[in-house]
């Protein structure tokens, strides 16, 4: 399970916040929180199938299975609207029931702490309850009987069954006893399907009179094995096929194979061996359940509305054939006010809640709240909505017209609004599952919107202590140990930028493939290209030496027509990590958990440079160092003007011994020492080649060289920069203990400063 931002996973384009994940829900096993989520995500794919169309009843163990569990059945206010639901009309009130039909559904239930899921064997037709689809036996062994008794019983039904045409299927409950799934060949209703079960029960009953008993009555299931053939009424459920138990150790409804029934060694199985069963044998119920009849795109909308309870349209099915341009932006007053925006398109109106109102300016970004698609009779709906249901509240057509559309992408809308309120281009970008930007865009000769912003130079960050940062105010990341480049991506050309604004691609032919990476996009990145060291940490040593570079994107200026210069940290953080989820193969390095001090510990352990904490509320300051950003390093570094050379000794007695170092103040260049260790051979030879053309006969240092450096000094113009690591400055204000790291070609020496 991976996350893709603090406290949330992203499953098929649906963002599922999680919290607790180290919370032990098995004592007895140790298993957490995580884990269930992470079964439930990767059994979805077997699971869904036996359990989709049918209502979803949860049993939860918020504290743990040592803990209080408790069904539930209506589906609170506070779930995700992306939930599909129904509702049903029971004795006594109206129950809303989630519909399990997506791998972020089931990752939903395990972050409920939701161990068990139960389900009836009928699926809703539209919004009424349908027929049953199967059969369902429950063997539950009384005192002295067990799994081999159930065995025994499960293949006495099975070639019952059969005499009728049928097939069955057995499954460990994971708790105590077997179930039996009969998929039918006709539908039944509820009370059909319950006689045709008691039947066979009662019928197995008298054949195995001394094993099995169809009677409900507990005094009489000892030594012997219940049917229970009840589970066939409608108004009951049976745990699902694949769900976890609320056991002390985590079984599974696990589904077998009639072979294993034969193995007087049956046992109840575990997550992780049924995970393994799957990989390898995949779905042992492949054949129980019947294929959804196809959903249209209105299915959401009409399983969160009933006709009779909601003054709203409710058609039975899509418009056909129409291809309209109209849009209506409706008032909504419900739980809180919001505007909903809707565009007409294949039959339908598709719908984003925009809280608070379409932007009227183009340095704006609203937030947008992609819902269920509404029918076209909609674009004319004003009333109220009966409190206690969807959306209740009231809804006013706030204005209405017609749209062209200039792109129309899963994850990117670009229209013009021609109303009597709104007229404008606005962009409607998708960051993460459900949730959109809104932007009014500015009307340039760019097919993409604003004109393509070049030259845009990297916001700086201002050295500093991360004492008294809030961690709810302030994100943190890794400083990374490479070269800071703007990564253009524009009209199919990508170009690599540093910070001195030189064109580094063709420095890294490696990087190209960047470009079918991005194909689509119009894109500027800031980021770094990094290498890393044999101890997979990013090391500029190691990029110096031709290692092999790799791009890291931390943030994002602009994306197909829109700035994002002004936008919050958070708003470019979310639409970069939108990016990389859509493209694939672009890296954008994950942001650290947890307070100042953990993630200053954590780059410690890892062996990075530094930490760069960034508000999350901060905008891009192109070329300015901002104190919204906050570099810390965690060993010293300290960019140099290079002055001339010592010749060496020995070894290097025709080259290089050591390079005298200098940093520019108001009066000129102040020698700081000289810098004799951290070279290859390969560094020497390269350093020499660059140097020579340089020389000049005066010194380029305003104070005095002291005597034991000036021997056999060669002077050079002081134009080219390095980077060393130092342990302290001396009191005489000169690097102690340097080593050299390498050149920086992305730097001027009008750059460097004097590191504090």
């Amino acid at each position: 399970m991976a996350t893709t931002d603090r406290g949330q996973i992203t499953l098929d384009g649906i963002t599922v916040p999680v919290t607790n994940l180290g919370k032990v829900l098995y004592p007895e096993s140790g298993t957490t929180k995580a884990e269930v989520i992470d079964y439930y995500t990767r059994i979805s794919a077997v699971m869904i199938p036996h359990v989709v169309g049918r209502p979803g009843t949860r049993k939860r163990w918020p504290n743990g299975v040592d803990g209080q569990s408790f069904f539930e059945k209506n589906l609170a206010s506070s779930a995700p609207d992306w939930l599909t639901r129904a509702s049903l009309q029971h004795s006594d009130r109206v129950v809303t029931y989630p519909i399990f039909d997506s791998v972020a559904s089931l990752a939903w239930l395990g972050q409920q702490a939701a161990l068990e899921l139960h389900v009836p064997q009928w699926r809703f037709d539209g919004s009424e309850r349908g027929p049953a689809t199967r059969l369902v036996f429950d063997l539950d062994p009384g005192d002295g009987v067990g799994l081999g008794e159930c065995a025994e019983v499960a293949r006495s039904i099975r070639d019952l069954v059969g005499t009728l045409g049928w097939t069955a299927y057995p499954v460990t409950s994971g708790s105590k006893g077997i179930h039996l799934y009969v998929p039918l060949d006709r539908p039944l209703d509820g009370s059909g399907a319950s006689t045709v079960a008691k039947q066979i029960a009662v019928g197995l009953e008298k054949i195995h009179p001394d094993l099995v008993t169809a009677t409900m009555a507990r005094n009489v299931r000892a030594g012997k094995i219940f049917v229970d053939w009840s589970q066939n009424n409608a108004a009951k459920t049976t745990i699902a096929p694949y769900s976890m138990r609320g056991r002390a150790q985590p079984y599974v409804a696990a589904p077998r194979s009639w072979d294993e029934l034969d193995d007087p060694k049956l046992r109840h199985l575990l997550f992780d061996e049924v995970l393994e069963r799957v990989d390898s044998g995949g779905d042992l119920l492949a054949a129980l359940d019947p294929p959804v009849v196809q959903q249209d795109s209105l299915t959401r909308y009409r399983n969160k509305r009933a006709a009779d309870r909601t003054p709203e349209p409710v058609p039975d099915s899509v418009s056909p054939g129409a291809l309209g341009n109209s849009f209506v932006i409706q008032e909504h007053h419900a739980r809180r006010l919001h505007y909903d925006v809707r565009l007409e398109r294949d039959g339908v109106l598709v719908s984003w809640a925009v809280p608070k109102g379409v932007p009227t300016t183009a340095g704006e970004n609203r937030l947008a709240v992609h819902t269920e698609d509404h029918p076209l009779e909609y674009a004319t709906f004003s009333g109220t909505i009966p409190k206690g249901e969807y959306g209740g509240g009231s809804m006013t057509i706030w204005d209405s017209g017609t749209y062209e559309t200039e792109k129309w992408r899963d994850d990117e809308v670009i229209v013009r609004l021609d109303g009597n309120r709104v007229q404008g281009r606005f962009a409607l970008i998708r960051t993460r599952g459900d949730q959109w930007l809104m932007h009014l865009m500015k009307d340039q000769k760019s097919s993409f919107g604003i004109e393509f912003p070049k030259g845009i130079e990297p916001m700086l960050a201002t050295p500093g202590s991360l004492e008294g940062l809030d961690e709810d105010e302030w994100a943190f990341e890794g400083k990374w140990d490479g070269i800071r480049v703007i990564l253009e991506f524009h009209s199919g050309t990508l170009s690599l930028r540093s910070r001195a604004g030189n064109d580094k691609t063709g420095d890294y032919p490696a990087l190209a493939g960047l470009a079918s990476v991005l194909d689509g996009h119009e894109v500027v990145l800031d980021g770094e290209v990094v290498s890393y060291n044999a101890e997979g940490v990013t090391d500029f040593g190691a990029l110096q030496r031709g290692g092999e570079p790799e791009f890291l994107a931390f943030d994002l200026l602009y994306l197909d027509g829109v700035s994002l210069l002004r936008k919050s940290y958070t708003d470019r953080r979310t639409v970069l990590n939108a990016l990389a989820a859509k493209v694939g193969d672009l890296t954008v390095p994950p942001q650290i958990d947890g307070t100042p001090a953990d993630a200053l510990e954590g780059s410690r352990e890892s062996g990075w440079e530094g930490i760069v904490a960034k508000r999350r509320a901060s905008v891009y300051l192109p070329g300015r160092r901002g104190s919204s950003w906050i570099k810390v390093k965690n060993w010293r570094t300290q960019e140099v003007v290079i002055g001339g050379w010592r010749t060496g000794q020995g070894n290097r007695a025709r080259g290089i011994g050591a390079l005298l170092m200098g940093i520019p103040g108001e009066d000129g260049l102040s020698y700081v020492g000289r810098v004799g260790t951290g070279f290859t051979d390969r560094d020497l030879e390269t350093l020499l080649a660059v140097l020579e053309p340089l020389q000049q006969k005066e010194s380029p240092f305003e104070d005095d060289v002291p005597t034991e450096d000036r021997k056999g000094a060669v002077w050079i113009r002081p134009e080219l920069v390095g980077e060393v690591r130092f342990m302290d400055w001396t009191a005489s204000g000169r690097l102690r203990h340097p080593s050299w790291r390498g050149m920086r070609e992305d730097k001027s020496p009008t750059d460097v400063r004097r590191d504090t």
